[in-house]
């Protein structure tokens, strides 16, 4: 029992290193069956398209996908366009706000596609087939290795005597885009340690605090979940009975629309004002209704690193 409490522990620190990992795994190994199972290089004129579609469209589909899981996606879109909140999101404060969030989303969302794009790049059917297809590509670099027509490019990766008599341009293709995809790799972990370093060293709260925010993060979304579910189900209870029964209903206080567009929007963390969450926030402010409640912060790095901790729009 107690292994497996440190199992669990372990996964709840590092779930979302072990969530990317996940991801990236599935992404390598869905790339590896497209490529052995689904994909069959036409062999012509048409071999520069399909090469690239599989290696380019999968990837923004993945990308797609990735908005769409990601909670923050629909907080920040959800009623943006209404008219009630129209002047409000017509400020450069506002937009400037909206970048800063959607930066780090981009870089949630991009872990399936690029891992996708460089699995592919380094296992090279697509890009093989995609440079036989391209004339410019042949000449760029095969100029000095014989003289072969387009013709036979073209159907180099379908027929093996064909790819053996071309050996070196079959391996002049794969090396470059076995290059191209190291040098996507070690172009993105360098990014990912950079800013992540950038990130905590301009972190306004310490470390141990830091720490205390993700666990009060995590436990104000899973009772804020749990207490939403038993308020729905009392207000769900009262009005079928009021139904069935033909009574009127008894008073049942619940949140109004002012209120839950209050606590709806992202939390800027303002190092004025020691709060974890728009939650705290509200409820420390008469609800919302003082002037400190519509000041916002200018810290949001700590946020994105505190908000690693919440689930994906399956928790919604």
């Amino acid at each position: 029992m107690d292994t497996l409490q440190r199992a669990v522990d372990f996964c709840i620190r590092h779930q979302t290193t072990l969530s990317f990992s996940i991801v990236s795994l599935l992404t390598a190994a869905s790339e590896r069956v497209f490529s052995y199972v689904v994909f069959k290089c036409p062999c012509n004129s048409e071999n520069l398209v399909y090469g690239y579609s599989f290696l380019l469209a999968p990837a923004f589909v993945l990308l797609l996908l990735g908005y769409m899981m990601n909670a923050r996606t629909w907080r920040l879109f959800t009623g943006m366009c209404s008219p009630e909140k129209h002047p409000q999101y017509c400020s450069w404060r506002t937009w400037a706000h909206f970048c800063q969030l959607f930066v780090p989303m981009t870089a949630k969302a991009s872990v399936a596609p690029l891992t996708w794009i460089a699995v592919a790049l380094l296992g090279a059917n697509f890009y093989e087939c995609a440079a036989s297809g391209s004339n410019m590509t042949a000449q760029l670099f095969c100029k000095n290795k014989g003289n072969y027509s387009q013709e036979q490019l073209y159907k180099m990766p379908c027929d093996e005597e064909l790819a053996a008599a071309m050996s070196s341009v079959c391996l002049s293709f794969h090396a470059q885009s076995q290059l191209i995809g190291w040098f996507l790799i070690v172009n993105i972990m360098a990014l990912a340690l950079i800013s992540t370093c950038v990130t905590h060293c301009f972190s306004p709260v310490s470390y141990l605090q830091f720490k205390f925010w993700k666990i009060y993060s995590r436990k104000e979304h899973k009772l804020f979940e749990t207490k939403a579910k038993e308020h729905a189900n009392k207000l769900a209870e009262r009005n079928t009975n009021c139904f069935f029964e033909a009574t009127d209903p008894a008073p049942f206080p619940t949140p109004s629309n002012e209120d839950w567009q209050k606590v709806s929007v992202s939390y800027t963390f303002n190092s004025q004002s020691q709060y974890y969450s728009v939650l705290h926030k509200y409820v420390n402010t008469n609800r919302g209704n003082d002037a400190e409640f519509q000041e916002e912060g200018q810290d949001l790095n700590v946020i994105e690193f505190v908000d690693e901790a919440q689930p994906s729009v399956s928790g919604l």
